[in-house]
């Protein structure tokens, strides 16, 4: 009795089987490639909430967008007067939360920073005290402030004003105004290393 037939489908089965898992496993590796990222702390910027050389899971689609005008363009009869700015599929970003973003100087280098300031409004700096819209931003995120002072700046729609939270170490909008949005890679998500830092931001 021969057991060609037998084998013939069986390797048929194994190689079935196989190229579903490969198809499988190049599925969830693009996802997790579009949807999150490693980042390593580089320098003391962000002391005492993030630590030099430690590495932070970033959420890339937290700001992710999309053009209306060009939804309703590919809807051919539907004229629906959409403003020509992006919409957040999520939400846009929110004051407080850690960022991580090209440099607007150099888009070769990503830094990490907090956000202060949101489109249309004031950020001014008094001695170290940071208002927006006149009013005080109260920051418990901070070890001690620093006295600097800065002029009155106004967020333009599209970009964010971002500070370190070790101020007096911190390259930031202070030095090159606002970040434009479309310069965001994602949000800080968790710190992952060293084991003993782990948790979410």
């Amino acid at each position: 009795m021969s057991t060609r037939p037998w084998f013939a489908s069986s390797l048929r089965v194994l190689v079935r089987e196989s190229f579903e898992t490969i198809i499988l496993a190049l599925l969830v590796f693009m996802v997790l490639h579009l949807s999150i990222q490693n980042y390593k702390v580089e320098g003391p910027s962000m002391e005492p909430t993030l630590n030099q050389n430690e590495y932070l899971i970033v959420n890339k689609l937290v700001y992710l967008r999309f053009d209306p005008a060009e939804v309703i363009d590919a809807l051919p009869f539907y004229d629906g007067g959409a403003d020509e700015t992006d919409r957040y599929i999520f939400h846009p970003p929110v004051r407080g939360e850690v960022v991580v973003f090209r440099s607007p100087r150099d888009q070769s280098r990503d830094f990490v920073k907090r956000v202060i300031g949101l489109p249309g409004e004031t950020v001014e700096i008094v001695n170290g005290t940071v208002y927006v819209n006149g009013l005080e931003l109260v920051e418990p995120y901070l070890d001690g402030k620093d006295n600097t002072t800065m002029a009155p700046v106004q967020v333009d729609q599209g970009t964010v004003f971002v500070l370190g939270d070790n101020r007096g170490a911190s390259n930031d909008s202070r030095s090159w105004g606002p970040v434009p949005t479309e310069n965001l890679i994602g949000r800080a998500w968790m710190r992952f290393w060293p084991l003993d830092h782990l948790g979410v931001l």
